[in-house]
């Protein structure tokens, strides 16, 4: 797999990667700390095979200051699958958009007998 946006799209499909995103969108984390949330249900080496994951698809940089491994998010990374989700979403909110708009137009009427029933206005 060598298309990047494939990459960003399987390092995104795991939600350790995606939950490690989160944590180092608030600002650079060592592998430790990144860690330690999972180490209940996972092992450092798993953590660190993740880690691996996220920069080989360029969204994740480690780098080495002495025995500390702080790892950086790289938002830009982001970019190109956001760019490319741009269309669906824009899709989606004119559909809802479109929607809402319809509902706004159906009332519900009671019958004679107390049932809700809808109908156009």
């Amino acid at each position: 797999m060598h298309d990047p946006l494939s990459q960003t799209f399987a390092a995104l499909a795991d939600p350790t990667r995606r939950a490690i995103l989160a944590r180092l969108s608030q600002g650079e984390a060592n592998v430790s700390e990144l860690a330690e949330p999972f180490l209940d249900s996972m092992s450092l080496p798993a953590i660190t095979k993740h880690i691996k994951v996220l920069e080989k698809a360029g969204l994740v940089t480690k780098s080495v200051e002495a025995q500390y491994r702080p790892c950086k998010i790289k938002i830009e990374a982001l970019k190109d699958a956001a760019d490319w989700m741009e269309p669906y979403r824009v899709f989606w909110e004119e559909s809802f958009d479109r929607l809402d708009e319809y509902l706004k137009t159906v009332v519900p009427k009671k019958d004679t007998k107390g049932k809700n029933h809808v109908r156009k206005k």
